[in-house]
């Protein structure tokens, strides 16, 4: 019988793996609770011209990473690359910018692109991100870089490195562009050739590129901070002011530009050293021009966005100290049928009442059913045989001190709820 594999560029996560999963959602949802972020879940999969229209037709994503397909009545969907486009996309749609105030979410959940697996990227991930709607003020932006860094040190993760810059707008981009092409033609013969395809289309997402060649290249190349425009330059100014007052450490990096379309202003990335060469564990910016572009009023935003499988591996190389599995309140053994049958009440009317409880399940000898109850970390055992019943009374050990005392039958659960919770 042929044996099924897992496609490749997914991952099985296991129980293990799940508990430190959960442990980076709820360190995240804490902190946005206390920064009033509120959740929204949107569709797994949307029309592709969403993301044509929201991401950009030249970025590498629309290009070769989507995975696109028609449905049964032959319109063009697409598994969602990112989620920006369709939290801006619910924005519009269910007219969130009736709010007056600032529109403040965030999401969590599966993302796909098709590109080369590797370590902390894989073809299905999942990731977790802020959109916060309504203002251009830069104290926002500075507030949304305060989050992800709040996020990532209260996981504990403390190699850190913050990296901003500005990367223009409408008005002043368009003269860097022209310098900037100018500049890349003059070195097109040693870049690679994603690169020279860029020149035209997208040609500040060369500066962005990782390969040696093309760094070499463009080494030289004129920055966008020499062409801001007076807007710009103070928006950027007093991000790094208020990134001061907080003293938030950051480094400028002229060469930061993301890879998506819609970014104006500010951007940026935090990067740790333990997640693979790149090292970029979370990257966000400002996209003051998507929401019109999506079809709604002129209003700004700010997000970013990271993947738990590289906040994940960051927590690893780092040896954050985690105590994830908590361990079991109680582990009931029963020895015999009657033992079994009282057993299975007992557990259920414990779990009723919020302890983690287990029993046996396999008939096993005592001595196996300690080995698990030692395996799942057990703070007490209940133990439950042919004399305890007789006695009317059963047996509560604590694991942890070896200590045994007697409990009447009668009253087996309201004793074992005070000495658990005490």
């Amino acid at each position: 019988m042929k044996r099924f594999q897992i496609p490749r560029g997914t991952a099985d996560i296991l129980p293990e793996e799940a508990e430190l999963w959960n442990y980076i959602e709820q360190v995240s949802k804490d902190v946005f609770k206390r920064y009033s972020y509120r959740e929204i879940k949107t569709p797994i999969f949307e029309y592709t011209e969403l993301f044509q229209r929201g991401v950009g037709e030249t970025t590498d994503i629309v290009e070769k990473e989507m995975y696109t397909f028609e449905d049964r009545a032959g319109r063009s969907l697409t598994l969602r690359p990112e989620g920006t486009a369709s939290v801006v996309r619910s924005f519009v749609d269910n007219k969130l910018y009736a709010n007056p105030d600032p529109t403040k979410l965030f999401y969590i959940g599966p993302m796909f692109r098709y590109e080369r697996p590797q370590a902390g990227r894989t073809r299905q991930f999942t990731q977790i991100g802020v959109e916060a709607f309504g203002s251009t003020d830069p104290s926002i932006d500075a507030e949304v870089i305060a989050l992800a860094m709040n996020i990532f040190q209260e996981m504990g993760l403390k190699d850190l490195r913050l990296e901003i810059n500005s990367v223009g707008c409408p008005v002043c981009r368009p003269t860097y562009r022209e310098k900037l092409v100018t500049y890349l033609n003059g070195v097109k013969e040693h870049l690679c050739k994603d690169c020279q395809s860029r020149i035209d289309r997208n040609p500040m997402r060369v500066l962005d590129c990782k390969v040696d060649s093309c760094q070499a290249a463009t080494k030289e190349a004129p920055t966008i901070h020499q062409h801001l425009c007076d807007d710009c330059q103070t928006h950027y100014d007093q991000l790094k002011t208020y990134l001061n007052d907080m003293g938030i450490e950051y480094v400028e990096n002229p060469r930061l530009v993301r890879g998506l379309d819609y970014y104006t202003q500010t951007a940026f990335e935090i990067k740790s050293e333990g997640v693979g060469a790149v090292g970029t564990i979370c990257g966000g910016g400002r996209y003051n021009g998507l929401v019109e572009e999506m079809g709604g009023n002129d209003v700004p935003g700010i997000g970013f966005a990271f993947s738990i499988e590289r906040i994940a591996l960051a927590l690893k190389s780092e040896n954050v100290p985690l105590n994830l599995h908590q361990g079991l309140d109680v582990y009931t053994i029963a020895l015999g049928e009657a033992a079994k049958r009282l057993a299975t009440k007992v557990t259920y009317e414990l779990r009723n009442n919020k302890l983690s409880a287990e029993m046996d399940y396999l008939d096993r000898k005592m001595k196996a059913q300690m080995k698990a109850a030692d395996r799942l970390q057990a703070k007490f055992v209940l133990i439950l045989g042919e004399n305890e019943l007789k006695e009317e009374k059963v047996i509560l050990r604590n694991m942890g001190n070896g200590e045994q005392q007697e409990i009447p039958l009668q009253s087996i659960v309201e004793k074992i709820i005070q000495i658990a919770k005490a």
